[in-house]
Protein backbone atom coordinates (compact mmCIF):
# COMPACT_ATOMS: atom_id res chain seq x y z
CA UNK A 1 0.00 0.00 0.00
CA UNK A 2 1.08 3.19 -1.25
CA UNK A 3 2.31 5.73 2.10
CA UNK A 4 0.06 8.68 -0.34
CA UNK A 5 -3.80 6.73 0.23
CA UNK A 6 -6.08 9.60 -0.51
CA UNK A 7 -10.05 9.19 0.94
CA UNK A 8 -12.52 11.73 0.25
CA UNK A 9 -15.05 10.76 3.10
CA UNK A 10 -14.88 11.14 6.71
CA UNK A 11 -13.25 7.92 8.23
CA UNK A 12 -16.74 5.64 9.02
CA UNK A 13 -14.89 4.25 11.99
CA UNK A 14 -14.42 7.56 13.62
CA UNK A 15 -18.33 8.17 13.69
CA UNK A 16 -19.04 5.14 14.80
CA UNK A 17 -16.63 5.49 17.51
CA UNK A 18 -18.06 8.69 18.70
CA UNK A 19 -21.65 7.60 18.98
CA UNK A 20 -20.59 4.61 19.90
CA UNK A 21 -18.96 6.25 23.07
CA UNK A 22 -21.58 9.01 23.53
CA UNK A 23 -19.06 11.95 21.95
CA UNK A 24 -21.08 14.29 20.61
CA UNK A 25 -19.56 15.80 17.47
CA UNK A 26 -19.94 18.36 14.70
CA UNK A 27 -18.59 16.98 11.30
CA UNK A 28 -17.40 19.49 8.99
CA UNK A 29 -15.85 19.86 5.34
CA UNK A 30 -13.37 21.77 4.02
CA UNK A 31 -11.33 22.41 1.74
CA UNK A 32 -7.89 20.46 1.04
CA UNK A 33 -5.64 20.81 3.42
CA UNK A 34 -1.85 19.43 4.51
CA UNK A 35 -1.41 21.21 7.52
CA UNK A 36 -3.11 21.29 11.34
CA UNK A 37 -2.58 25.36 10.94
CA UNK A 38 -4.33 25.49 7.26
CA UNK A 39 -6.91 22.96 8.59
CA UNK A 40 -7.61 25.25 11.76
CA UNK A 41 -7.81 28.26 9.13
CA UNK A 42 -10.15 26.31 6.73
CA UNK A 43 -12.25 25.24 9.54
CA UNK A 44 -12.76 28.56 11.12
CA UNK A 45 -11.09 27.54 14.30
CA UNK A 46 -8.25 28.77 16.64
CA UNK A 47 -4.98 26.46 15.70
CA UNK A 48 -5.20 26.66 19.77
CA UNK A 49 -8.23 24.45 19.41
CA UNK A 50 -7.18 22.27 16.24
CA UNK A 51 -5.53 19.33 17.69
CA UNK A 52 -2.73 17.20 15.73
CA UNK A 53 -1.88 13.80 16.12
CA UNK A 54 1.54 12.60 15.68
CA UNK A 55 2.99 9.13 15.78
CA UNK A 56 5.93 8.15 17.50
CA UNK A 57 7.56 5.16 18.50
CA UNK A 58 9.74 3.48 21.01
CA UNK A 59 13.07 1.60 20.14
CA UNK A 60 10.97 -2.01 21.68
CA UNK A 61 8.15 -0.96 19.29
CA UNK A 62 5.59 0.12 21.48
CA UNK A 63 3.62 3.10 19.05
CA UNK A 64 1.88 5.96 20.72
CA UNK A 65 -0.48 8.85 19.28
CA UNK A 66 0.45 12.06 20.84
CA UNK A 67 -1.81 15.33 20.47
CA UNK A 68 -0.49 18.59 20.45
CA UNK A 69 -2.08 21.88 19.70
CA UNK A 70 -1.95 22.84 15.88
CA UNK A 71 0.52 25.85 16.99
CA UNK A 72 2.91 23.40 18.90
CA UNK A 73 5.18 21.03 17.66
CA UNK A 74 6.41 17.41 19.94
CA UNK A 75 8.70 17.89 21.97
CA UNK A 76 10.98 14.18 21.61
CA UNK A 77 12.75 14.95 24.68
CA UNK A 78 9.90 15.39 26.80
CA UNK A 79 7.66 12.78 25.40
CA UNK A 80 10.15 10.30 25.90
CA UNK A 81 10.20 10.95 29.63
CA UNK A 82 6.29 11.30 29.95
CA UNK A 83 6.20 7.72 28.27
CA UNK A 84 8.90 6.49 29.84
CA UNK A 85 11.18 5.35 27.00
CA UNK A 86 15.26 5.28 26.85
CA UNK A 87 13.99 6.31 22.76
CA UNK A 88 11.81 7.59 20.76
CA UNK A 89 11.26 8.70 16.98
CA UNK A 90 8.36 9.86 14.69
CA UNK A 91 6.89 7.41 12.74
CA UNK A 92 7.50 7.70 9.04
CA UNK A 93 4.74 8.19 6.63
CA UNK A 94 4.78 4.59 5.29
CA UNK A 95 3.90 3.35 9.05
CA UNK A 96 1.68 5.45 9.28
CA UNK A 97 0.16 4.21 6.47
CA UNK A 98 0.39 1.13 7.95
CA UNK A 99 -0.55 1.97 11.73
CA UNK A 100 -4.01 3.49 9.96
CA UNK A 101 -4.58 2.32 6.25
CA UNK A 102 -8.03 3.48 6.46
CA UNK A 103 -6.62 7.56 7.06
CA UNK A 104 -5.01 10.04 4.89
CA UNK A 105 -1.55 9.72 5.73
CA UNK A 106 -0.84 13.18 8.51
CA UNK A 107 -5.13 12.97 8.80
CA UNK A 108 -4.94 10.41 11.73
CA UNK A 109 -7.94 11.01 14.39
CA UNK A 110 -6.29 10.94 18.11
CA UNK A 111 -8.96 7.57 19.39
CA UNK A 112 -7.91 4.24 20.27
CA UNK A 113 -9.10 2.62 16.94
CA UNK A 114 -5.53 1.23 16.02
CA UNK A 115 -5.02 0.10 19.80
CA UNK A 116 -2.44 2.73 20.80
CA UNK A 117 -2.31 4.91 23.67
CA UNK A 118 -3.04 8.14 23.13
CA UNK A 119 -1.38 10.74 25.03
CA UNK A 120 -1.82 14.56 25.03
CA UNK A 121 -0.17 17.98 25.59
CA UNK A 122 -1.40 19.67 29.00
CA UNK A 123 -2.19 22.76 26.53
CA UNK A 124 -4.94 20.34 24.62
CA UNK A 125 -7.05 20.61 28.37
CA UNK A 126 -7.18 23.89 28.27
CA UNK A 127 -9.72 24.25 25.51
CA UNK A 128 -13.77 22.77 26.08
CA UNK A 129 -13.50 21.75 22.72
CA UNK A 130 -11.70 20.85 20.26
CA UNK A 131 -11.13 19.73 16.98
CA UNK A 132 -9.34 17.14 14.66
CA UNK A 133 -8.91 15.27 11.47
CA UNK A 134 -11.80 12.71 10.35
CA UNK A 135 -9.51 10.90 8.92
CA UNK A 136 -9.18 12.99 5.43
CA UNK A 137 -7.36 16.00 4.61
CA UNK A 138 -11.22 17.48 3.48
CA UNK A 139 -13.11 16.63 6.71
CA UNK A 140 -12.92 17.55 10.65
CA UNK A 141 -14.44 17.14 13.53
CA UNK A 142 -15.26 19.16 16.73
CA UNK A 143 -16.15 17.69 19.87
CA UNK A 144 -16.54 18.19 23.46
CA UNK A 145 -12.64 17.70 24.94
CA UNK A 146 -13.46 16.15 27.90
CA UNK A 147 -16.21 13.69 26.78
CA UNK A 148 -13.19 12.92 24.00
CA UNK A 149 -10.51 12.38 26.57
CA UNK A 150 -12.94 10.00 28.73
CA UNK A 151 -13.90 7.81 25.95
CA UNK A 152 -10.35 7.74 24.11
CA UNK A 153 -8.18 7.24 27.62
CA UNK A 154 -6.37 10.16 27.26
CA UNK A 155 -3.39 10.31 29.31
CA UNK A 156 -1.98 14.28 29.64
CA UNK A 157 1.47 15.27 29.69
CA UNK A 158 3.98 18.05 29.04
CA UNK A 159 4.75 17.04 25.38
CA UNK A 160 4.94 19.91 23.04
CA UNK A 161 6.99 23.44 22.71
CA UNK A 162 5.21 26.21 21.39
CA UNK A 163 6.30 26.96 17.42
CA UNK A 164 8.38 29.97 16.96
CA UNK A 165 7.50 31.64 13.84
CA UNK A 166 10.64 33.23 13.29
CA UNK A 167 13.13 32.23 10.94
CA UNK A 168 16.17 30.52 11.63
CA UNK A 169 18.87 33.17 11.21
CA UNK A 170 16.58 35.17 13.97
CA UNK A 171 16.22 32.87 16.60
CA UNK A 172 20.19 32.50 18.07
Amino acid sequence: MSATTHTTVPLPELIDWLRGHQVEFELHEHATTYTARATARAEGVSPETFAKTVGVAAEDGRRFLLVIDATDHVDLSRARRVLDVPRLRLLREDELATLAPSCDVGAIPPIPLWGVPIHADYAVRADPEISFPAGTHEHAVRVDRESWERAAGVAYGDLAVPEDGRPLWARS
